[in-house]
């Protein structure tokens, strides 16, 4: 992950909001998702697309399937066993019309969640024609993750193949 200092330092700012008040934890992580996919590092590092991956597929979890942070993250955590099949992705020309300094100076909290869902979103929307890419890393997780919830809901149908 590569950054500018002032960048580095909002985004350090941003953090220090969220840890300090409870109530924006809920939008923590896609903190930390916004500003690792409009920072993805170097083609030359796996460590930079495995990272680019999952904070792609962290985010479309959330924001796109409607999973809690708690959910998005455990599927995650289950995906990082499949990182070495990540790929390196060519960042977008813009990453995204919203940045963190658009986010740091929203220190209320509503006028917090409020900037981080817009940054979020932002981030997402750029990384859009590498939307393939993604649904296929996300399914190496997600249909496995899936089917033991519905298996704990009594479901026996597989999945898979759906």
């Amino acid at each position: 992950m590569t950054s500018s200092p002032a960048c580095w330092a909002a985004f350090g700012a941003v953090l220090a909001g969220e840890y300090a008040d409870r109530s924006l934890f809920a939008v923590h992580r896609l903190s930390v998702d916004a500003y690792a996919i409009q920072h993805p590092g170097q083609p030359s590092a796996p460590p930079a697309a495995q990272s680019v991956g999952l904070h792609l597929v962290r985010l479309t979890l959330q924001l796109e399937r409607g999973l809690t942070p708690e959910r998005a993250n455990a599927v995650m955590v289950q995906l990082t066993e499949h990182k070495a099949r990540f790929h390196w992705l060519e960042p977008p020309a813009s990453r995204g019309e919203i940045t963190v300094a658009h986010v740091a100076p929203a220190v209320e909290p509503a006028q917090h969640e409020q900037a981080v869902r817009a940054w979020a979103r932002s981030a997402l929307d750029a990384w859009q024609s590498h939307r393939t890419a993604v649904e296929r890393w996300l399914n190496l997780a997600y249909v496995p993750y899936r089917n033991s919830y519905l298996r704990r809901c009594g479901v026996t149908r597989s999945l898979r193949q759906s």
